[in-house]
């Protein structure tokens, strides 16, 4: 998946997320709904932290290399 892909895929999972916890709010979902709701929010709000974490590792290998050496290749399969 390419960075802008990836980039994408976050930006649509995190709409996604803010929308299904706009409808918890509401409290107009019926039970069963707010729990299919609910746990596909569980599911993209993961899917968000693996990609904010996977950002943070890659800023951290940058900051550390900072000084002229050679920049690691970043491999986000490596750390999951």
């Amino acid at each position: 998946m390419s960075r802008k892909t990836s980039v994408r895929h976050f930006e649509d999972n995190l709409s996604e997320l803010e929308n299904i916890v706009t409808q918890l709010e509401s409290n107009q979902l019926p039970l069963e709904d707010a729990l299919k709701a609910f746990e596909k929010g569980v599911k993209l709000s993961k899917d968000c932290q693996t990609v904010l974490t996977q950002a943070e590792q890659k800023v951290q290998i940058l900051v550390e290399k900072q000084e002229g050496e050679r920049l690691e290749n970043f491999n986000p399969e490596d750390n999951q």
